[in-house]
């Protein structure tokens, strides 16, 4: 019989989570970059328990999934995405 947890992945704190986006991605990310997200947004999504934010693991993956870009086999290739991007993807 196979069973599924009903308890979520564990939230993580600030550090926690700057660290976890650090180690799983490679991604830079410090705590203090987060706290500035929070208050100008652009960050990942966060709950908030008292004072102390809190994100989940899934919430940081899309997050920094989302800041990357599509994958490509030379700098001149990302010029070109975002030429083609910046003009709706449309060509004459």
């Amino acid at each position: 019989m196979t069973t599924t947890s009903l308890v979520p992945s564990r939230l993580l704190r600030r550090a926690e989570a700057a660290q976890y986006v650090h180690d799983k991605w490679g991604y830079p990310c410090s705590p203090k970059t987060l706290a500035k997200y929070a208050v100008i947004g652009g960050g990942p999504p966060f709950r908030k328990a008292g004072r102390y934010p809190l994100y989940h693991p899934d919430d940081l993956d899309v997050w920094v999934n989302g800041k990357l870009s599509d994958l490509v086999t030379s700098t001149s290739a990302l010029a070109s995405n975002a030429r083609t991007a910046a003009d709706g993807g449309c060509h004459d």
